[in-house]
């Protein structure tokens, strides 16, 4: 079956079909000449305004340890072909191929609509996740700041948040979270995937290098800032055998603690990751998709509560096991202290009495 080619500094090289839509059109094998050469040109990014009335997002999952999330982007440029959010792309009438790693949409007013929400009297305090969906390091916000401008207002409030992102960016902003760390009200997760660096350059084609953001979680760690890793995601029959190595990396960095998430795919994911393996490991491909079929009750994706982050059957247990143990042996402590909504304030404008 004709495959797209690999399309420079993208995770994916096509568009799939959004499920949302009866109608797409596709490229025909006929025009592989022209898709050859758009692919070496690449394809360039673009930005969107986001107009958003609100900035934060609330779940009830029993697999996610928050119920509230900020995401400041929708879209992500880092385009990880394994990226779980690629699909919210299709409810803006959009692809969750190489649309959702070229259109990004940008909430300019994250910081306002933040910072409002926040100020109502119905706001409970409760750990937040940044994050939650996409990046909120990508490339676009070392020029836009907007993800700053929210954690200025959280630190503000002193409200707790969990940082995660695979992006070094996040050291910019270890000022504003010591302040919140020193209330016990900051954390940041580093995602990491492969201490390969020439695997990870195609699985995550704009992402921070490994050794850039095993730094971070020093450089946070010294600074006061709780720092760990998740190693997220574990891909079987190519990235499983990493798990101790990686581990030991992690705990030499300082990880305060470390996790992981196996791979999952939701929707286009599942074709898009399928594709991607032809283009660039067909020697694993099928091994890999057995594996995964293995820990998914024969399937690429079980989105059943439970099992969806961690797999199950003997493959999803044996590297569990493989992980704990590796952990231990790192000497990696455990698990993030909970994030402490004590401080929480509320500025006022009105001068004080005292």
């Amino acid at each position: 079956m004709w495959q797209p080619p690999a399309v420079r500094g993208r995770g994916a090289a096509e568009n799939p079909p959004n499920r949302f839509d009866r109608l797409h059109v596709g490229v025909e094998p006929a025009d592989y000449e022209d898709a050859v050469e758009a692919a070496g040109a690449g394809v360039p990014t673009e930005y969107y305004r986001d107009a958003s009335r609100s900035i934060i997002a609330h779940n009830d999952s029993p697999d996610i340890g928050f119920s509230s999330s900020l995401n400041p982007y929708r879209g992500c440029e880092h385009g990880c072909i394994y990226c779980y959010a690629r699909p919210t792309h299709e409810y803006l009438g959009l692809s969750a191929g190489l649309d959702f790693e070229t259109r990004v949409f940008v909430k300019m007013d994250a910081a306002a609509l933040l910072r409002a929400e926040l100020m109502r009297p119905s706001w409970k305090p409760t750990a937040m996740a940044l994050s939650g969906v996409t990046d909120a390091y990508q490339p676009i916000e070392r020029t836009l700041g907007i993800t700053r401008g929210c954690l200025e207002v959280l630190a503000e409030f002193r409200q707790p948040v969990g940082v995660v992102t695979k992006n070094a960016l996040v050291t910019r902003d270890i000022d504003v979270l010591r302040e919140l760390a020193r209330v016990d009200a900051a954390c940041v997760t580093v995602s990491v995937t492969s201490l390969d660096e020439s695997l990870r350059r195609v699985l995550e084609a704009r992402a921070t290098t490994l050794d850039l953001r095993l730094d971070a979680v020093a450089r946070l760690n010294d600074a006061g800032v709780p720092a760990g890793i998740n190693m997220a995601p574990i891909i079987p029959g190519l990235t499983d055998h990493e798990i101790p190595q990686l581990l030991k990396r992690a705990a030499e960095a300082g990880a305060r603690y470390a996790n992981f998430t196996l791979l999952r795919l939701p929707y286009a994911v599942a074709p898009l990751f399928e594709a991607w393996l032809g283009r660039h490991f067909p020697d694993r491909q099928q091994k890999v998709l057995e594996r995964i079929r293995d820990m998914r009750g024969g399937r690429l994706n079980d989105p059943r509560f439970g099992s969806r982050m961690r797999g199950s059957g003997p493959f999803a247990d044996l590297i569990a096991d493989i992980f704990s143990k590796a952990k231990a042996r790192a000497g990696i402590p455990g698990n993030v202290r909970p994030l402490s909504t004590s401080a929480f304030q509320r500025p006022t404008k009105q001068p004080s009495l005292f």
